[in-house]
């Protein structure tokens, strides 16, 4: 195994072990992928002031997030098919994250389910809601997710009609993936990942299938997520699970000042600023270059986390320091997971905490609270003067 110094060692090794389609759904974005591309390319606009002839000695990186500490004020993003990378592969993530002191977030679109990951851990995790149309699926799911302990709800909402990513139509996306000659082929070629997936039980959506009235196999459950998703989501609805929740509330998708307010107001403990991850509005603005503008509206009513193009603990340090609370990671430990399961995870946890601390104190900073605009330099131009 060659030496792994960064984030992007770790996606050479995940494209070259797990399935084209898995790596495909991972690393993709909507229609063009402009959106995907510059939530990475947009970071790198932003440079870093250094600081000398100052004291580094007992730095601190910890912090909190919704009143939880955090190793690293990072938290495991939700994704979908995430046990699709590795097998049980939210088992292996949540776990990490609970040895290294920082938050899991289960996706809806998991494959392994809430009562699965709470067997398997014994620190409390994040369940991330898509609202669906059947009520009564949504209301049970919440309670599920009460019953698990789960410490936080984390609700998606830029995900009411399903963005076009044209890799995973090509690559015919599914879970467990459909035997065709070329996926048959390809699979040939990841013998470890194949092992795996033929010594878990754990290949569907754990969460729907059994759960959702009427999806009892397969074959009903891709009916019933393609018409599921819920075009009438509205602050109405997001009134109705928060109430129905009655716990932390973290609102995920906000990507406009204004939308920012109306979640502070709604009584969010957390907002994130996210695209998720270039996945749905290609052409929106970068989640990097929208966070100035969110930080300006609502700082100090709600906790402000940023996700999406987050790919090292400079990265980190750039989005704390324009006035992020915290930040989420989805691809940047999905790359260690399809790469070495559960150590992947831990060791893409490790690089950025690393990378974070080390930056930190070239910066001039020993507390990781002290961050600010005073330790970058941001182009006058790096939010845009749109019409």
């Amino acid at each position: 195994m060659p030496a792994i110094t960064c984030i992007e060692d770790l996606k050479r090794i995940h494209a070259r072990k797990v399935p084209r389609m898995f790596y495909d759904y991972a690393e993709s974005g909507s229609y063009t992928e402009q959106t995907f591309r510059e939530n990475v390319s947009d970071f790198a606009q932003i440079r870093l002031r250094q600081k000398v002839a100052v004291d580094m000695s007992n730095r601190s990186i910890a912090g909190r997030m919704i009143g939880q500490p955090v190793t690293m004020p990072v938290a495991l993003a939700p994704v979908g098919l995430t046990g699709m990378q590795s097998a049980d592969g939210e088992i292996k993530a949540a776990r990490a994250a609970e040895k290294f002191g920082v938050p899991f977030t289960l996706s809806t679109m998991s494959i392994c389910s809430i009562e699965d990951v709470a067997a398997h851990t014994s620190a409390p995790f994040w369940f991330q809601l898509y609202v669906m149309k059947d009520e009564d699926f949504v209301d049970r799911i919440i309670d599920r997710a009460k019953a698990a302990n789960c410490s936080a709800l984390v609700l998606t909402l830029d995900l009411q009609i399903l963005g076009q990513r044209h890799k995973d139509i090509k690559n015919g996306l599914s879970a467990p993936p459909k035997l065709t000659i070329p996926n048959i082929l390809n699979m040939m070629t990841k013998p470890e990942w194949c092992l795996g997936m033929l010594g878990t039980k754990h290949r569907s959506f754990g969460n729907i299938v059994g759960h959702a009235t009427g999806v009892g196999d397969l074959s009903s459950l891709s009916s019933w997520t393609a018409e599921q998703f819920d075009p009438q989501l509205d602050w109405g609805k997001v009134a109705r699970i928060r109430d129905r929740w009655g716990g932390k509330l973290i609102i995920k998708g906000v990507l406009d000042a204004d939308d920012a307010r109306r979640a502070a107001d709604f009584g969010a403990d957390a907002i994130v600023v996210s695209n998720h991850g270039g996945r749905q509005l290609d052409g929106a603005l970068s989640s990097i270059r929208i966070l100035p503008q969110v930080v300006r509206a609502v700082k100090g009513q709600t906790e402000i986390w940023i996700d999406s193009g987050i790919r090292s603990g400079q990265d980190i340090l750039k989005a704390l320091a324009l006035g992020a609370d915290g930040t989420m990671i989805g691809r940047s430990y999905i790359y260690g997971l399809g790469a070495m399961g559960e150590a992947g995870v831990t060791k893409a946890l490790e690089v950025m905490q690393k990378e974070l601390d080390t930056t930190m104190a070239l910066c001039g900073e020993r507390d990781i609270r002290n961050l600010g605009a005073h330790n970058l330099l941001v182009p006058k131009d790096f939010e845009g003067d749109w019409a």
